[in-house]
């Protein structure tokens, strides 16, 4: 019985350094943000205003907030963007735009078209080409 504890125990603690890591990721990648929901996720994170709080602050409905930060966080952990970076000399500056807008913004193809001023067919062209990148291994400074 008290190895089943111990291991419990150690289950718990795991899962608890786990949730700490990935708040301390998702401090250092706040930054990536921009306008509102750097705002946001700033309030959630970092001063432990709740999603009730926010909602009441932005006069917004309480599962809007929660929904908004779930998928920034979904986004923001998934680090598709950060692997662009990794791989920045084998895109334009256009297409580091358009994976920023689509990866951490979670922006449509034609509101990215939009607001970089260039037609839908160039940011899906784009999109391919960094899906096709992204889905190569990496090959590491070690070999």
């Amino acid at each position: 019985m008290e190895q089943i504890n111990e291991l419990i125990a150690q289950s718990v603690q795991e899962a608890k350094n786990e949730q700490r890591q990935k708040i301390e990721l998702l401090r250092a990648r706040i930054e990536l943000l921009k306008g509102q929901d750097k705002v946001l996720m700033k309030l959630y994170l970092e001063n432990g205003i709740s999603c009730r709080q926010l909602a009441l602050l932005a006069r917004m409905n309480e599962s809007n907030i929660a929904r908004r930060i779930q998928k920034l966080t979904k986004r923001l952990l998934d680090g598709e963007y950060i692997r662009c970076l990794r791989r920045r000399e084998r895109f334009t500056k256009q297409e580091l735009a358009v994976a920023r807008r689509y990866f951490v913004q979670g922006l449509s193809q034609q509101r990215i078209a939009e607001k970089l001023k260039c037609s839908k067919h160039h940011v899906r062209m784009s999109l391919k080409k960094i899906q096709r990148i992204l889905s190569q291994p990496e090959i590491s400074d070690k070999e």
